[in-house]
């Protein structure tokens, strides 16, 4: 849910990336929506002025339910917010959806607050819960073998220098807070030329992932959404890394008909019955005028697609290009 580039006024209304293509791509928007990443609430309300008659907004993390109060009582019985998680956004509507919008990167909100441990630019415990709930990102860095460790940060992070950072942590740890590990990421690392990434990015992105078990909730999220649709229904997913976007793209891909190939040159192999239909072949991304006015938006990408009347069918996960062992999370202690 990148918004704002946190340069902007902190004052400004919260704009949501690729949020006027996603409109675009969507209309018209009539009926009942489910926005399963609120957040600071942005593309729920883009849904509800463009025409939604009801949008059920979920957030796993009650903070973002408490600041809603304001838009709650703006839209009335329009909006109705559910403390969830996406994977689960079935069971949150008495009637098939019109549509689905799920944006799945980390809010402002979150990274912004130095207590809740996502930035590594703040000093903050090392949390990273985006619920508040479980294990946290101290749990796993100080808890977690080295090899196991280097493996989170290969495989969630696409860090080269895995194995090196996590045998630097383990020789350090316990650690407390945020400056405290990138302080010990940035040591394994080259001095970063300008214009490039923090040296810790990586290995952030990949503690959060882990830590929040976000894989295995993008991929039940999908197919809950699968299930909760109408026919005609349309669900948008806006993703800010290659990882969550393959497995998006995967999914639209396989079950709009078309099976991905190990060898590229071989034809698709067709299914039988198609549960959507693709409303764009390509992602979308953002144009120049987004980026510059909200650099977090470079890396995002949208995908956009229709239910069709096929019934439900069971989804093989081996095929959606899932990093690593999906539930890995669940073994933190």
């Amino acid at each position: 849910m990148a918004a704002a580039d946190p340069t902007q006024d902190p004052n400004a209304p919260h704009v949501p990336v690729l949020i006027d293509p996603l409109i675009k791509a969507v209309a018209p928007v009539t009926g009942l929506w489910l926005d399963g990443t609120f957040g600071a609430g942005g593309y729920t309300r883009r849904l509800l002025d463009a025409g939604a008659d009801t949008v059920i907004g979920v957030d796993r993390d009650p903070g973002a339910l408490t600041l809603a109060a304001p838009m709650k009582a703006e839209f009335g019985d329009r909006l109705q917010l559910v403390e969830g998680q996406f994977s689960d956004l079935d069971t949150f509507a008495s009637a098939p959806l019109d549509g689905v919008v799920l944006d799945l990167g980390v809010s402002s909100m979150q990274i912004d607050q130095a207590e809740r441990g996502f930035s590594f630019q703040k000093d903050g415990p090392l949390d990273m819960r985006m619920s508040g709930q479980g294990p946290s990102a101290a749990d796993l860095v100080n808890l977690t073998d080295e090899n196991e460790l280097a493996d989170y940060l290969y495989h969630f992070g696409e860090e080269r220098a895995a194995r090196r950072i996590a045998r630097a942590i383990v020789a350090v740890r316990p650690l407390e807070t945020t400056l405290q590990l990138a302080t010990v990421v940035s040591s394994c690392l080259p001095r970063p030329k300008p214009g490039r990434i923090h040296p810790a990015t990586r290995s952030f992105q990949a503690i959060r992932i882990a830590v929040n078990g976000e894989f295995n909730e993008l991929i039940k999220g999908l197919e809950a959404a699968e299930r909760a649709l109408k026919p005609g229904g349309k669900l948008a997913v806006v993703t800010f890394h290659s990882l969550e976007d393959r497995v998006v793209k995967r999914f639209f891909q396989v079950r709009s008909g078309g099976t991905a190939n190990a060898n590229r040159f071989a034809p698709e192999i067709e299914t039988e019955m198609a549960q959507f239909k693709l409303l764009s072949r390509r992602a979308i991304g953002p144009d120049e005028d987004e980026v510059a006015r909200n650099p977090r938006s470079r890396s995002a990408k949208l995908r956009v697609a229709e239910r069709t009347d096929a019934p439900v069918t069971p989804l093989d996960r081996s095929a959606m290009g899932l990093p690593g062992p999906s539930d890995w999370w669940k073994d933190v202690t």
